[in-house]
């Protein structure tokens, strides 16, 4: 058995969760999410805890054991907390605007870049139009929104223009050197 899979998943009072043919649906206070459970792998929800279990004892099930169990924690602490990933703008008349559901990013290029958003996710941009916090209760569908955000125009080596997650951290290339 996974060690993983084998902790409880803490369940709060104020969260609903109901357990489907391979699929689980999680509803709590910031949204509704669900999340597919692999084959083999059956849940049970004893009170305030859910539990996964594997339908058989076989070591080839350990992985997906652990996998359950860590998406459907995943969905739980979503529909409490919420996830947020953080990005940055950084070069000279680089921008975001948003626009109902779309937003408009300007990022050198010749043309503005509009970037419609998916069903649960914002997106807030602070008053400088540079940094961005993309939020929702998915949490890898907020990591893919914001990877794709950050692939419209990822940081050069030589000047590190372009957009960044918070607090990565880049190594600059040094140019060429010119003649004396």
């Amino acid at each position: 058995m996974s060690r993983i899979g084998r902790k409880p998943i803490v369940v709060p009072n104020s969260v609903k969760v109901q357990i489907g043919d391979g699929e689980l649906q999680v509803q709590g206070p910031k949204g509704r999410t669900s999340c597919l459970i692999p084959p083999d792998i059956t849940f049970s929800l004893d009170g305030n805890s859910l539990v996964a279990k594997p339908a058989k004892d076989d070591k080839s099930l350990s992985p997906m054991h652990g996998l359950a169990r860590s998406l459907a924690a995943n969905a739980v602490n979503g529909v409490v907390n919420g996830y947020m990933k953080n990005l940055e703008i950084v070069g000279v008349g680089f921008k975001a605007q948003k626009k109902g559901r779309t937003v408009v990013f300007n990022l050198g290029y010749s043309h503005p870049i509009e970037y419609p958003l998916p069903e649960g996710i914002d997106i807030a941009i602070d008053e400088k139009l540079t940094k961005l916090s993309v939020t929702g209760v998915d949490k890898q569908l907020v990591g893919q929104v914001a990877a794709n955000i950050r692939r419209m125009r990822s940081p050069d080596p030589y000047k590190n223009k372009g957009v960044r997650f918070a607090g990565e951290v880049l190594k600059k290339k040094a140019g060429k050197t010119g003649a004396k």
